[in-house]
């Protein structure tokens, strides 16, 4: 039986391709990628158009069955990074060959031989993936953890995928792990003054205030907000230390981010299927006036709580895509700005604002998705101030949980957010490449 690979040119095989991982993983593991994102890319919409398609793929069987999905795309940003053309692939899913009725089918051939024959046309030397649309907001593969749900837009998959990987000469590349710290909402965990220690006198003398979301158009802050996360041209690294081409995955903020990037990251074409905005979790941090350093969580409803007939709280198929209809039409709600939190003062009573949490979100759960010191203001401990007042706003929230995307291991700037909430390493995942020269 030959398996047979197709581009998605309708909304019929669109579908198929929306369904397909719904239909090969665990609804009590799996967490889909808004299907409002990869509409957009089918549509050639949004930020990723100057880059040029997203093209997708659908696998089948000798019977018409879909087995398999892929999307190519290239960027040319990344490929600066890495100082080579770059063939990037990503949502892509598979059967498992030894599951297969017909010894040989093997769908993931396939795929990444359709992703191989792109590169060729396309004058690339690097197959690298599964990405989408950037490594750096991508899940990679799952190595570990697979009895443990995912994080928001596809974080998990089953066992044999890594195994296919290998069988089809791709190497591992930027090791990762996501993180969970969990308990938030006990009023008896340790408090945010003493789990982030802040010298108070430190918030007068350099005139520092931390800001939070508020009804305003979020894209007015943008330039300021891109000073924090694109950093000036990096200096030489240091001997034994890894060119940034090499570092484009692990430091996130080695990545040009343009103020649409941004905007897609944070508006709604990247929190649909999620949920609101938070304005207590989108924090930054002035200087005298000057964004020094900035951090976005939101509430990730693929654990969305009270969901009817849900395995452990999280939503049945129907429940999500009511909830993506919601999200849609309070789409304005995203399109808000920032003001300055009234942090100014003394802080409220740990104990007073576990109390306010009653009745508002127990038990929901947040994803830490961005953050970053601009440069010239890393290592005076900002991030840390951060950190603390996100701490006690996801307790004054009622939020239980708190879920780190991946971070390379050992990144004691990236962790420590979460060993300062208690929290521990999740799952281990990985990129793949094949060098095609």
């Amino acid at each position: 039986m030959v398996i047979r690979v197709s581009k998605v040119t309708n909304p019929a095989e669109l579908r198929e391709f929306c369904d397909l991982p719904l239909r090969l993983h665990p609804p009590e593991l799996y967490v889909p990628v808004p299907e409002q994102r990869i509409q957009a890319w089918y549509r050639g919409t949004g930020p990723q158009r100057r880059y040029g398609p997203v093209d997708l793929y659908l696998a089948r069987d000798g019977g018409g069955r879909v087995v398999g999905r892929t999307c190519l795309h290239r960027n040319t940003d990344l490929d600066r990074r890495l100082g080579r053309p770059v063939q990037l692939f990503g949502l892509t899913e598979f059967a498992d060959r030894a599951a297969m009725d017909v010894d040989g089918d093997d769908p993931a051939k396939e795929l990444l031989d359709l992703a191989e024959q792109a590169a060729t046309v396309s004058g690339c030397d690097l197959l690298l993936g599964p990405a989408a649309l950037l490594p750096d907001r991508s899940p990679g593969v799952l190595t570990s953890g697979f009895d443990l749900r995912g994080c928001s837009d596809g974080g998990w998959n089953p066992a044999h995928y890594a195994a296919a990987y290998a069988r089809h000469g791709f190497s591992p590349r930027w090791p990762g792990q996501t993180w969970l710290c969990e308990g938030l909402d006990d009023p008896g965990r340790l408090p945010p003054e003493k789990a982030f220690a802040f010298d108070e006198r430190r918030i007068q003398d350099e005139r520092l205030v931390v800001h939070r979301g508020r009804r305003r158009a979020l894209r007015r802050v943008l330039p300021r907000l891109l000073g924090i996360l694109n950093p000036a041209p990096e200096r030489n690294p240091a001997p034994g230390q890894p060119a940034r081409g090499e570092r484009a995955e692990q430091d996130e903020r080695g990545a040009e981010v343009s103020a649409a990037d941004f905007a897609d990251f944070v508006d709604y074409a990247d929190l649909a299927g999620r949920a609101a905005l938070d304005p207590d979790l989108l924090l930054y941090l002035t200087r005298a006036g000057e964004p020094v350093s900035f951090l976005l969580a939101v509430p990730d409803p693929s654990a969305y709580p009270g969901a009817a007939g849900a395995p452990q709280g999280r939503p049945t198929l129907q429940a999500w895509q009511a909830l993506q209809g919601l999200q849609a039409r309070t789409a304005p709600l995203l399109r808000r700005g920032l003001r300055p939190a009234a942090q100014q003062g003394p802080a409220r009573p740990w104990g007073q604002a576990q109390q306010q949490a009653q009745g508002r979100r127990r038990g929901a759960e947040a994803v830490l998705v961005a953050s970053g010191t601009a440069p010239q203001w890393q290592r005076r401990g900002y991030s840390t101030l951060l950190a603390r007042e996100l701490y006690r706003n996801l307790g004054a929230g009622g939020y239980a949980t708190l879920r780190g995307r991946r971070v390379p291991p050992g990144d004691r700037a990236a962790e420590a957010p979460y060993r300062g909430m208690g929290g521990r390493p999740l799952q281990q995942s990985v990129f793949y490449e094949r060098s095609l020269r």
